[in-house]
């Protein structure tokens, strides 16, 4: 009986002290900016069809198109290295990241060659058995913690975490997600001291009364959770922000 309340005990504070952390995880409250000047590694997550779709149009907007000229990004200098994230097999996806860059570097006038496209097999492909999915799930897991430790340079001349995690789903894109909180979580390398691998979730424009799974699955975790409508601020427990159609 001893031995089996002890268990209970330390069950009980392994617990409580892992919902500890992984709520100062994510509190937006502790959010520290990055320095000024520093490079910045953006990772971003094309979850094919429709996603990439419309995460290409956000950033084409915020790049390109803001009517608003000061609020637009400056691509090669605010972030100095790209990594598009996408699924394996998915060509168009693949093209479509390059045409971006390449429409992007003819705008202003510069090369863009700081950038990579990556490809992780997919959490479950369209109409995979639901008893396989478990097994695809860890190969994604095994791909994306390979992706996120494959730079993971300590000086400023050699490209290290990414800083900032961009994605706005499915199933794949939400495996990144929980694969970099796992790393932060346990501060591997130092990346969360280091403040790396912050992630931006942007729920999808098509969902105007209801969240999306993956926005169920990753309202919690991720450090910002953007939504394109004012009724879905409440769905996502307080924690939304609304900033209004981006696409």
């Amino acid at each position: 009986m001893a031995a089996l309340v002890t268990l209970l005990v330390g069950f009980t504070l392994i617990a409580a002290a892992s919902a500890y952390r992984l709520k100062r995880l994510t509190n937006p409250q502790r959010r520290r900016p990055s320095c000024a000047g520093q490079d910045t590694h953006l990772m971003i997550a094309l979850g094919s069809g429709g996603h990439t779709t419309e995460m290409l149009t956000m950033l084409m907007r915020a790049v390109v198109t803001e009517p608003r000229i000061k609020q637009r990004l400056c691509w090669n200098k605010d972030y100095s290295h790209r990594t598009w994230v996408v699924s394996s097999g998915d060509v168009i996806s693949v093209n479509r990241a390059r045409h971006f860059e390449s429409t992007v570097a003819k705008h202003l006038g510069e090369q863009s060659v700081d950038y990579d496209i990556v490809a992780v097999p997919r959490a479950r492909e369209i109409h995979q058995p639901l008893y396989t999915t478990p097994i695809s799930c860890l190969r994604c897991i095994s791909a994306c913690c390979h992706l996120l430790l494959r730079h993971t340079a300590l000086n400023r001349d050699a490209i290290d975490f990414p800083d900032v995690i961009l994605c706005n789903g499915p199933a794949t894109a939400t495996i990144l997600i929980f694969t970099s909180l796992l790393l932060r979580f346990f501060n591997v390398r130092g990346c969360s001291s280091r403040r790396k691998m912050r992630t931006v979730y942007i729920e999808s424009w098509a969902r105007v009364k209801r969240l999306s799974l993956s926005g169920r699955l990753l309202k919690h975790v991720v450090d910002r959770f953007i939504v394109q409508w004012p009724q879905l601020q409440q769905a996502a427990g307080g924690r939304a922000e609304y900033v209004g159609v981006l696409v």
